[in-house]
C-alpha cells in the first residue's frame, strides 16, 4: 500500500463516521421539531375547539388553557385577556429585532367567543438560532476529528522517516550497512532501495578511493625506485667518470702537457655535457616545462617520439587541429599525463600494432582520444589501476572519461574537457597531423 491510499483510506473513513453522525443529529432535530409541531397544532385545536363550546362569558375559563405551554409562533388571548409578554431570549448583538415585523392582532369569532390572534415571530427565530448552534457544533466537531484523524495518519505514516534519516546518519559516519527495515509504504521503499543504491555507490567510492591511493604510493615508490636506478647507474657513472678525470688532474697536472691538459678538459666537458643530457630527461620525465598550447604540442609530439625510439613493433600517430586554443597550464598537465598513461598502458598490455592519438578542439569542448588496434579490455571492465588514475586526474579538471571497444578492434579512449578550462588569452597554434 502507498501512502495516498492508507491517508485516503483513513480519512474515508472518518467522513463516514462524521455523516453517520451528522445524518443521527440531523434525524434526532427533525424527531424533535416534528413532536414539538404537532403537539402545538394539538393544543391550538384543543383551544379552538374550548373556545367554540363555552358560553360568552366562558373566557376566564378559557384563560387556563391559553397559558399552556404548547402553542408554536402564535400568540392568542381573549377578550379582557393582557398581550402576552414573552421574555426577551434573543441575543441583541445579532440585531435581530429587525427582522422581526409588527403584524397587528386578528379578531377571530369562534361560537361566543372573540379571540385575538397575532403572529409570535420570536419563537421561529429562537429555533433557527438553536439549529444554527447545533449545526456549527457539529461542524466544529467534525473539523477537530478530521484534523486529529490527518494529524495522527500522517505522523503514523510518516514514522519511518525516522528509520531512513538514521540509515543517513550511519551512511555519513562511513558505515557500509544503512540497515534499513522492510516497509509497508510503497513510497518509503523506493526511498529505502535508493538509500541502498546509495550506500553500494558509496562503498565502491570508497573502495575505489583507497584503491588510487594504494596506486598512488605504488607509483611514488615505483618513480623513487626508478629516479634512484637512474640516478646510480647513468648519474653515478657520469660523476664517477668526472671524479677520475679531475683525480688525474690533479695528481698529474704540474707534469702535464698543453696536449694532455686540454684532452682532460675536453673528457670533462664531453662527460658534463652527457649529465646534463641526462639530468634534462629525467626532469621531463618528473614534469614537462613550459607546458601551454605550443608547450602541450612539444611535449606530445616528444613523447610519441620518445615511444617511437624505443618501440619499433608499435606505429604510433599524433593528430592535432590546425588551430588548439590557449590551455593553463593545469590542464596542459592533464591531458600530457593522461596521454602519457595511455600509451604506457598501450605499449604494455594491448599487443597492438598501431596506435592513435588525437587532439580536437570544438565550440564548448577539448576531445582527447586515444585509439589502438590491440586486444582491447575485458568485458566486465573495471574501474583500476591506470584508468582509475586517468578519471580521477580528468575528474579534477572537470572532466569526462569514456572507454569501449572499437568496431574494428583495440581500444578507444575519449576525454572531454570542458572549454571553461582554457585560457582567455586566443592564442592558438598551428600543427599538421604529425605521424
Amino acid at each position: 500500500m502507498d501512502l495516498r491510499r492508507r491517508l485516503v483510506g483513513s480519512l474515508s473513513l472518518l467522513l463516514a463516521a462524521l455523516l453517520a453522525v451528522t445524518a443521527l443529529v440531523q434525524l434526532y432535530s427533525l424527531r424533535t421539531d416534528v413532536e414539538a409541531e404537532v403537539q402545538a397544532s394539538s393544543h391550538l385545536v384543543r383551544v379552538l375547539l374550548a373556545a367554540g363550546s363555552m358560553a360568552p362569558d366562558g373566557g376566564p375559563a378559557l384563560q387556563p388553557l391559553l397559558a399552556q405551554a404548547g402553542l408554536r409562533h402564535l400568540s392568542i388571548r381573549t377578550e379582557g385577556q393582557a398581550a402576552r409578554k414573552e421574555p426577551d431570549t434573543l441575543p441583541r448583538w445579532l440585531g435581530l429585532e429587525r427582522l422581526i415585523p409588527v403584524q397587528p392582532e386578528q379578531q377571530i369569532r369562534i361560537g361566543q367567543q372573540t379571540l385575538y390572534i397575532a403572529p409570535y415571530p420570536r419563537s421561529e427565530i429562537s429555533e433557527r438560532l438553536a439549529d444554527t448552534v447545533r449545526l456549527w457544533s457539529t461542524l466544529l466537531f467534525f473539523s477537530g476529528t478530521t484534523l486529529l484523524v490527518a494529524w495522527w495518519s500522517a505522523d503514523r505514516a510518516l514514522r519511518p522517516v525516522r528509520e531512513l534519516e538514521a540509515s543517513l546518519h550511519r551512511l555519513a559516519r562511513g558505515e557500509p550497512d544503512p540497515a534499513l527495515p522492510s516497509f509497508a509504504l510503497r513510497e518509503f521503499g523506493r526511498v529505502a532501495r535508493a538509500i541502498d543504491y546509495l550506500a553500494k555507490a558509496l562503498e565502491a567510492a570508497r573502495a575505489a578511493q583507497q584503491a588510487l591511493a594504494r596506486q598512488l604510493m605504488t607509483v611514488q615508490e615505483d618513480e623513487k625506485r626508478t629516479l634512484a636506478r637512474e640516478l646510480h647507474d647513468e648519474m653515478g657513472q657520469t660523476l664517477t667518470a668526472l671524479n677520475v678525470t679531475a683525480a688525474h688532474l690533479e695528481r698529474h697536472a704540474a707534469g702535464m702537457a698543453p696536449a694532455e691538459v686540454a684532452e682532460c678538459a675536453a673528457d670533462l666537458r664531453r662527460e658534463l655535457r652527457t649529465g646534463s643530457g641526462q639530468l634534462r630527461g629525467m626532469l621531463k620525465n618528473l614534469r614537462p616545462h613550459g607546458l601551454s598550447a605550443h608547450g602541450l604540442q612539444q611535449a606530445l609530439v616528444d613523447l610519441l617520439q620518445g615511444w617511437r625510439s624505443r618501440q619499433t613493433s608499435i606505429s604510433f600517430e599524433l593528430a592535432l587541429p590546425p588551430a588548439l586554443p590557449q590551455v593553463d597550464e593545469q590542464l596542459a598537465l592533464v591531458i600530457y599525463r593522461v596521454v602519457q598513461e595511455a600509451l604506457t598502458n598501450v605499449v604494455r598490455h594491448s599487443g597492438a600494432c598501431s596506435c592513435t592519438v588525437q587532439l580536437q578542439a570544438s565550440a564548448t569542448m577539448l576531445l582527447l582520444d586515444v585509439m589502438d588496434d590491440g586486444c582491447g579490455l575485458p568485458s566486465d571492465l573495471q574501474w583500476q589501476g591506470g584508468l582509475l588514475g586517468m578519471r580521477e586526474r580528468i575528474g579534477m579538471v572537470d572532466g569526462q572519461l569514456r572507454v569501449w571497444h572499437a568496431p574494428a578492434g583495440g581500444l578507444h579512449l575519449h576525454a572531454q574537457f570542458p572549454l571553461s578550462r582554457l585560457t582567455s588569452s586566443g592564442a592558438v597554434m598551428a600543427a599538421g597531423v604529425v605521424s
